[in-house]
C-alpha cells in the first residue's frame, strides 16, 4: 500500500531560499512564461484533441503566461480520492498565490498535473490514459540517431567488464551523446572519431565512478535501484547499464524505478521501458542481445519495476514515504538519473555550489549516486576554482547541458 507524506520540510530545509520564477531571465522564470506555454501548443497540436481538450488547454497557457492565481485541483481530474487528497496536502499554503511565488518544483509539478488534467487524461473519457508526450517520445525512439547509438554497443563487446561499465556509466550520464560514450575506453580515456581529448570526461565538474565501483564490488552482489529519468534514446543506456550490472553480477537484482504517469514530457514509465526493450530487440548486434536478456531479467524477477506515486510527487526526496525509504535503505547502491532526480534528490534550493553532496544527502537511507547532466541552476558538491572559472564565462553553464557531474555518497 502506498502512503505519502505530507510535504512537511525536513529540518536543514530552510537554510538556503527555494528557487522561484519571480525573477526576469532566469531559467526559471523562462520555464514558467515561455517554455509552459510553448509545450502546450505542442501538445494541442500532437494529438487531435477535440474542442474542450484544447480549451481547457488555453485556459492552461494563458494562467502561465498571465503569471495566474494557482488552483486546486479538481476531484473530477484526478484519478482517485486518495490522489485528489494528496494534492489537497501539498497544496496547503501554495493555492491562491501566483505560478511566480511558489518554489520552482512545486510549480512545475503542479504544471504537468494540470497538463494531464486538461487533456482528459485521469477523465472517464475516451482520452483518459492516453499520454500527451506519446508523439514525441515515439518520434525521438524511432530518429535516426538511435541506430547509430545501439550500433555502437557493438564496440563494448571487445572490452574488459570494468572497461565496459565505465563506458555504460558514461553513456548513461550523457544520455544524448551516447553513442560516443559508447565508445570510451575507461583504460585510455579516450573517445572514438574524437581524437585524443577525452571530451566526456573532460565535462565532469565531479567524477566518483571510483568511489561507485569500489562499492559495488566490496560488497556481495545485492539490490541496486536506479531511478530513471528519460524516455526514449536516453533510457536505451540506462538498459544497457542495468543489463551490465546483472550480466557482470554485480547485481543480483535491479528496481527500476519510473514515473506512474506522464510527467516533465519526456519521464519514463511503464509504457516507455517497454518500448525501450523492443526498440533494443528489433536492432541487430549486441544491442538486440541487451534486450533479450532484460526481456527474460523481467520475466524471472531479476529486473522489476516500481511506479510509486511519490515519483511525480511536487516534494524533495527527503520527504519520501517510508516504504520506499525501506526499499532504498536494503539497496546496495541507488542509481538517481538526470536534472529532476537530483533536484529533488539535494533540495531545489540556492545552495552554496561547494555545499558537501554528502551533507545534502545525509537522510537518505543507503548508498547512492546521482549522474546529471546540469540543466538547472541547482549545484553541490563542485570545487570552489572550479566554481568560479564557469560563473565568469556567464550564468548560462549550470543549464546548458554542457556539463555533468557523478556524485556519491557510498
Amino acid at each position: 500500500m502506498e502512503t505519502h507524506a505530507t510535504g512537511q520540510p525536513g529540518s536543514t530545509a530552510d537554510e538556503a531560499p527555494s528557487i522561484r520564477g519571480d525573477e526576469p531571465g532566469t531559467l526559471a522564470w523562462r520555464v514558467l512564461h515561455e517554455r509552459h506555454p510553448k509545450l502546450l501548443r505542442q501538445v494541442a497540436e500532437g494529438l487531435p484533441y477535440g474542442p474542450e481538450q484544447r480549451r481547457a488547454l488555453d485556459e492552461l497557457s494563458s494562467e502561465c503566461a498571465d503569471d495566474g492565481v494557482l488552483r486546486p485541483i479538481e476531484p473530477d481530474d484526478a484519478p482517485d480520492h486518495t490522489s485528489w487528497r494528496r494534492w489537497e496536502e501539498w497544496g496547503r499554503g501554495h493555492y491562491g498565490r501566483r505560478w511566480t511565488d511558489v518554489p520552482f518544483l512545486w510549480a512545475e509539478s503542479y504544471f504537468y498535473r494540470r497538463l494531464l488534467a486538461a487533456v482528459g487524461y485521469f477523465g472517464p473519457g475516451p482520452w483518459r490514459g492516453v499520454d500527451p508526450f506519446e508523439p514525441v517520445k515515439r518520434a525521438e525512439l524511432a530518429g535516426e540517431g538511435v541506430d547509430a547509438e545501439l550500433a555502437a554497443l557493438d564496440a563494448l563487446e571487445d572490452l574488459s567488464e570494468d572497461e565496459r561499465g565505465a563506458a555504460l556509466v558514461l553513456s548513461s550520464l550523457w544520455g544524448n551523446r551516447a553513442d560516443l560514450a559508447f565508445r570510451v575506453s575507461a583504460r585510455q580515456g579516450e573517445v572514438a572519431g574524437v581524437g585524443d581529448e577525452p571530451a566526456l570526461v573532460r565535462d565532469l565538474l565531479v567524477d566518483d565512478r571510483d568511489l561507485v565501483w569500489k562499492a559495488l564490488r566490496d560488497g556481495a552482489p545485492g539490490r541496486v535501484c536506479l531511478v530513471a529519468d528519460n524516455a526514449g534514446p536516453e533510457l536505451l543506456p540506462d538498459l544497457a547499464l542495468v543489463d551490465h550490472l546483472l550480466r557482470s553480477g554485480l547485481a543480483a537484482e535491479v528496481l527500476l524505478h519510473v514515473k506512474p504517469h506522464p510527467y516533465f514530457v519526456s519521464d519514463a514509465t511503464t509504457a516507455d521501458v517497454l518500448a525501450g526493450l523492443r526498440r533494443l530487440a528489433a536492432a541487430p548486434g549486441a544491442a538486440a542481445a541487451v534486450g533479450a536478456r532484460l526481456w527474460e531479467a523481467m520475466g524471472d524477477g531479476r529486473l522489476r519495476i516500481r511506479a510509486h506515486g511519490f515519483s511525480c510527487a511536487p516534494l524533495a526526496y527527503r520527504d519520501m514515504p517510508e516504504e520506499m525509504r525501506v526499499e532504498f535503505a536494503g539497496a546496495s547502491l541507488t542509481i538517481f538519473k538526470g536534472d529532476l532526480n537530483y533536484r529533488r534528490l539535494v533540495g531545489d534550493r540556492a545552495w552554496p555550489g561547494t555545499t558537501p553532496f554528502a551533507e545534502r544527502t545525509d537522510y537518505f537511507p543507503g548508498p547512492l549516486v546521482a549522474l546529471r547532466t546540469l540543466k538547472s541552476d541547482v549545484l553541490v558538491g563542485v570545487a570552489g576554482e572550479t566554481l568560479a572559472a564557469l560563473d565568469a564565462t556567464g550564468p548560462r553553464w549550470r543549464s546548458a547541458g554542457t556539463h555533468a557531474l557523478i556524485s556519491a555518497r557510498v
